[in-house]
């Protein structure tokens, strides 16, 4: 990407778009369209038409999606199908229609088979059924990888696939029912802390295994590959290494600094039983991730203490 280039990071101010921005300006980039979600709406076709075609972006990194955790997923299932297919369709489309040079498409990892051997490969997409509880979050993220592939194959476009493990970082989602399980947690742990809590419950059984990346590293990365990677498929992006729900309750307890009992409500879903991606494609091609999980756990609740009175 040239210095000088056009780029429109869709979804700016989210964890990881924020996260891509300031890599970029880090980089020296300046030259940014960026609109929030009240001022475009992505889902709207007519909208994103007229302003591809008037900004006329030269790289696209499409981090916009409705996103949450499992009971989010599991809760607006129709909106979570909807809106992430709306948004991909019209960003990816006008990015077509509108030359853009380079697109760079984020997705997830539960894009894989609930029943996937471990660690997951980039080769098991669509090998066997997804996690029912984030099927159509899962389906959509599926599509946007496809659409790519198939605007790639038709048509000659330079558009890529990324999939992140879980993300945390600077400007989390920290609601208490729609986050995801680690800023879930540090919420829960801060707000035991704050009321003398006797006790803190955990979601599940404590044994799933999850994987979890700072955004900041996945944005380095997503430099990285907007830089260097141009092939159909999809990377996947992640630290290679995971961790029992139980044992990132307990990290965070200690990092929160506050000792009580743990209780774990088994009448929750557990969701998939281990979720590790295979990294082997992203560290062949030549990058790695800086930031282990107890560093970024804590920058995550400093940052958390900071916005979150």
């Amino acid at each position: 990407m040239e210095k000088q280039a056009k780029i429109y990071i869709a979804g700016h101010r989210g964890m990881v778009g924020s996260a891509i921005l300031r890599k970029l300006q880090n980089e020296g980039y300046t030259n940014f369209t960026l609109r929030t979600s009240t001022e475009l709406d992505l889902r709207n076709q007519q909208k994103v038409v007229d302003f591809f075609a008037m900004e006329q972006p030269e790289y696209v990194f499409l981090a916009a999606a409705n996103v949450g955790g499992i009971v989010a997923n599991n809760t607006y299932r129709a909106d979570f199908l909807y809106d992430n297919l709306q948004i991909q369709n019209n960003v990816i489309h006008s990015s077509y229609v509108n030359g853009v040079k380079k697109l760079m498409f984020l997705g997830s990892s539960c894009i894989y088979p609930k029943l996937a051997p471990q660690p997951l490969k980039e080769e098991y997409l669509l090998t066997g059924l997804l996690e029912p509880t984030n099927e159509p979050y899962a389906i959509a993220k599926i599509a946007g990888i496809k659409m790519c592939d198939a605007y790639r194959s038709q048509y000659g476009c330079n558009y890529i696939s990324v999939m992140p493990t879980n993300l945390y970082g600077y400007n989390d989602n920290y609601h208490p029912q729609n986050s995801h399980v680690l800023p879930a947690m540090i919420r829960r742990f801060h707000e035991a802390k704050i009321n003398n809590a006797s006790s803190v419950t955990i979601w599940g059984t404590g044994t799933p295994k999850r994987e979890f990346l700072f955004a900041d590293d996945l944005a380095n990365a997503c430099y990285y590959l907007m830089q260097t990677y141009n092939e159909a498929g999809l990377v996947n992006v992640g630290t290679g290494k995971d961790i029992s729900i139980k044992d990132l309750a307990l990290l965070i307890q200690k990092i929160v600094g506050y000792e009580c009992k743990l209780l774990f409500d088994d009448s929750k879903p557990d969701g998939t039983p281990r979720k590790l991606m295979d990294v082997t494609k992203l560290h062949n091609q030549g990058w790695k991730h800086t930031i282990d999980l107890e560093e970024g756990i804590k920058l995550a609740y400093i940052d958390f203490l900071k916005h979150h009175k």
